[in-house]
């Protein structure tokens, strides 16, 4: 019972100091600084994984993406299709934004891929599956953005425990 206990207040201690800048009352963390262009684009797409089974070939195609940067909140809502030569693969999503210089975010979220096909390959899998994401983004000239990120479909094939990972890469029209 005694190492449960260490291993509470342990956990307890580190969740408070994690979260104790949210709490703190200073304008710079009231306000966070961020890249918050919104944005469509176009690129290649490319699907890394196979699934093991007749249809779960690895897939090299295209993405149409887009950013909607929600005001005043580090979190934006997007949109991806990543498609091949059979199948597409429809992915709305949510990210957490994080700025590293100016014009220029990380991001990572989470959303749903919805395969157009099942059964038929996409670069995200062949079956609708949970996608998290993570890429960068950042505005290279004026209205000019390029934009880079992963795509992990997990359980993303057909009759297979393997999971679906896709490599996205394009530029953008900030508007």
């Amino acid at each position: 019972m005694s190492r449960i206990y260490k291993t509470f207040v342990a956990l307890s201690v580190l969740s408070s100091v994690a979260i104790a800048p949210l709490f703190s009352t200073s304008k710079a963390i009231a306000q966070p600084i961020r890249y918050d262009g919104s944005y469509v684009g176009g690129g290649v797409a490319a699907g890394v994984t196979n699934g093991g089974q007749d249809n779960d070939a690895a897939t090299l195609g295209g993405n149409i993406q887009g950013r909607f940067a929600v005001p005043k909140a580090p979190i934006s809502v997007r949109g991806a299709v990543v498609f091949g030569s059979e199948n597409a693969a429809i992915v709305p999503s949510i990210t957490y934004d994080q700025r590293i210089a100016d014009n220029a975010n990380i991001y990572a979220g989470v959303g749903y891929s919805f395969v157009d096909k099942d059964n038929k390959p996409s670069p995200l899998g062949n079956r609708d599956s949970v996608v998290l994401t993570v890429g960068a983004e950042a505005e290279v000239v004026k209205r000019v953005v390029v934009y880079g990120d992963a795509k992990w479909g997990i359980n993303g094939y057909e009759n297979s425990p393997a999971d679906a990972l896709s490599f996205q890469a394009g530029v953008g029209y900030r508007f």
